[in-house]
């Protein structure tokens, strides 16, 4: 059989719908098609395949990081067609492949599934917007929507530092500068530093993945810049804890006033394979901040944020539980899912068999 070929493995990913494409020794090639894995009819990859198929896209320096890390991660464009996200790493001594799909048509916040509420942080002056959830729920697809409103809405100047970059985005009414971690700048916090010089007014951190990088996004928020940043937490109150934990046990107090101060929305987001059709879609819980909710962050109560998004439908804000019970009312979703994915089973159960 004639060996397999990148282009055609990629072709078939975009042709499919594919998020995914996993390349692993002793298997045929894998899709992650709505999110179930599927394998291709095909002949078992060897060592030598993945090797091939790697070299075919990595470059030279990227194949340097694999033989010195162990692993990889970039991002690159297939043709007009669709950008990759790609992680290469070593297992059992052989090279394995994952590549995630980048869609170059985003979404509009509609068809992400947000409420018209969200549209409205988008213009806020400065604050810290926090979208939230597990590996592959869509945190980037749904910041990249985001800044593609900004974009073309608002005139400024919007800084992302990523790892890799995902979504690239031209210049609409924004001038808009991508960064890349290990490729433009050496890490977060640096790019962070550097950017309050730039004269930003929206700065997107890829992720805020430790001490100083939170520390760096909260002092932008802080002084007078939109920052939007990832965490893989669940929920608004466990995203506070986060970041208030963060920091060492004498600066918390401070801290605390000082998230209390610049959240201006945290959106928590999973992923649910859908009952109405092919694809996936979101449920949301989102928390906007109030008067109320400062002071429950700044008293160190943050178990109650949820009682406040119960109670905040009009300011936009709505818990997972409410919008995966009216989901699946709608007949969008499972009611295997509803209960895998709530945060309060017993009370989720009981207001669907009430209803």
């Amino acid at each position: 059989m004639a060996s397999l070929e990148m282009a055609d493995l990629l072709q078939l990913v975009i042709d499919e719908g594919a998020s995914d494409l996993h390349l692993p020794v002793g298997s045929p090639p894998v899709l992650r098609l709505h999110g179930d894995m599927v394998p291709l009819d095909a002949e078992l990859l060897t060592a030598d395949d993945t090797e091939r198929l790697m070299k075919s896209i990595t470059s030279d320096q990227n194949q340097q990081a694999l033989r010195e890390n162990g692993g990889t991660d970039f991002g690159f464009a297939f043709g007009e067609q669709a950008r990759f996200r790609v992680s290469i790493f070593r297992q059992k001594g052989s090279v394995g492949l994952v590549l995630r799909t980048i869609p170059n048509e985003l979404m509009t916040l509609e068809e992400i599934g947000l409420p018209p509420a969200t549209k409205d942080i988008l213009f806020r002056p400065r604050g810290l917007v926090l979208v939230t959830g597990p590996t592959g729920c869509g945190k980037s697809t749904t910041l990249a929507s985001m800044l593609d409103v900004i974009n073309k809405e608002r005139a400024c100047h919007v800084i992302t530092v990523e790892d890799p970059i995902e979504f690239y985005h031209d210049h609409k009414n924004c001038v808009i500068t991508q960064r890349e971690i290990g490729v433009d700048v050496p890490g977060f916090a640096e790019a962070l530093r550097r950017a309050l010089r730039q004269d930003p007014d929206v700065i997107l951190v890829g992720e805020m993945r430790d001490l100083e990088t939170i520390r760096a996004a909260v002092q932008a928020a802080e002084t007078g810049h939109l920052v939007f940043g990832t965490l893989h937490t669940t929920g608004a109150a466990e995203t506070v804890d986060r970041i208030i934990d963060a920091f060492p046990t004498d600066e918390q107090e401070q801290i605390r006033t000082q998230v209390a101060a610049t959240v201006v929305a945290v959106i928590s987001q999973v992923l649910l394979q859908r009952q109405d059709g092919p694809g996936r879609l979101a449920a949301f819980e989102i928390m906007i901040s109030t008067p109320s909710i400062q002071a429950l962050i700044r008293d160190n109560k943050s178990f109650r944020i949820t009682s406040d998004i119960q109670t905040g439908a009009k300011y936009g804000m709505s818990t997972l539980d409410a919008h995966l019970i009216s989901l699946y009312q709608e007949g969008r979703i499972s009611y295997g899912d509803v209960i895998t994915k709530c945060r309060d089973q017993q009370s989720v159960m009981q207001k669907i068999h009430n209803q």
